[in-house]
């Protein structure tokens, strides 16, 4: 039965009282078993066999199990759908088909199903029979399958990757077609993810192997970017909205700092835009918010854990927070 848009945010509205929120940032300052015993009096988690804070990973699996039958069951279309779990099938078949030709365990490299059971992409990997699983990520395995069983030239594992980051928004692009919103979103990252592409290449070559090109910039704008004129790359973006974004990736670069800056601006894009209109949001906005948050939670904790686990001191854990 199609459940309507106020049905679903009421359903939101009784279970985001369970968030952790600001919460997550007091944790930081008490010992790893406190945070722990903190969590999971919470509820977050529930029915995770975990008695120690060495078993945070089965809470975080189990809130991740929860999230993903709350996507399927609540998302009122198809587009939400395709966006929040059908990376996860393009990531899948990539590990499965790495492991396949360097004959590796492939477990841990696994993520949850999303919307192709891993069971059944394992098959189609295993028989070479890619058809089943749709176009743009049959496309991505015949090409990566091709590369990879090439004997005269070794498969270079950041093109692999890139083979399947394109098809992977190719395929958003045309599944979420119809949601405006998400539609400019997709945009926006592909943008920025083709300006950290060129700023990591050594040239316009390489980097035009590895564009994606499903948002406003063509490759010719992008090729500014390497200009020796310092100006004139700081200028190549003008009037496209990506000003800042680009500044932030310059800034570093030029100080000889990784752009981990820019790849968290991008990475937070859907939800930072979200928090600034929360007040405002309509139609499958505060079902997707919600989605956003708790994905965000649930890797802030993965964080918080692993640092108290390492000794870390309450400052080093707050600056590798995602803000929520």
């Amino acid at each position: 039965m199609q459940k309507s848009t106020d049905y679903v945010n009421g359903v939101i509205a009784a279970k985001e009282v369970s968030l952790l929120g600001g919460r997550i940032s007091k944790l930081c300052e008490v010992s790893a078993e406190d945070a722990f015993r903190a969590v999971t009096e919470s509820g977050f988690g529930k029915g995770a066999e975990a008695s120690s804070v060495h078993d945070y990973e089965k809470l975080l699996y189990a809130d991740e199990r929860d999230l993903d039958a709350f996507i399927r069951e609540y998302a009122l279309t198809n587009a939400e759908k395709a966006y929040l779990l059908s990376p996860r099938d393009f990531h899948n078949a990539k590990a499965l088909l790495k492991a396949d030709y360097v004959r590796a365990d492939v477990e841990k490299m696994l993520a949850p199903s999303g919307l192709i059971p891993v069971d059944e992409i394992a098959l189609c990997v295993q028989e070479k029979n890619f058809a089943p699983l749709g176009k743009e990520l049959a496309v991505a395995c015949e090409e990566a399958s091709a590369l990879l069983s090439d004997e005269e030239k070794p498969a270079d594992g950041a093109e692999v990757g890139a083979i399947f980051e394109k098809a992977l928004f190719r395929h958003l692009k045309t599944s979420c077609s119809r949601n405006g919103f998400l539609k400019k979103l997709i945009k926006e990252k592909s943008d920025m993810t083709d300006i950290l592409t060129a700023l990591r290449s050594k040239t316009p070559e390489y980097s035009l192997n590895n564009y994606i090109l499903c948002g406003k910039l063509r490759a010719e704008q992008l090729e500014t970017l390497f200009s020796e004129n310092e100006e004139k790359a700081a200028h190549a973006l003008d009037g496209t909205g990506l000003e800042e974004f680009l500044k932030v990736c310059l800034e570093d670069r030029n100080g000889g700092l990784p752009l981990t800056r820019a790849e968290i601006m991008r990475d937070n894009l859907e939800i930072d835009f979200l928090a600034a209109k929360k007040y405002e949001l309509k139609s499958t906005q505060p079902f997707l918010y919600y989605v956003l948050r708790r994905r965000a939670e649930n890797s802030n904790l993965r964080i918080l854990f692993v640092c108290l686990l390492a000794g870390m001191s309450e400052g080093d854990i707050k600056r590798r927070l995602r803000a929520i």
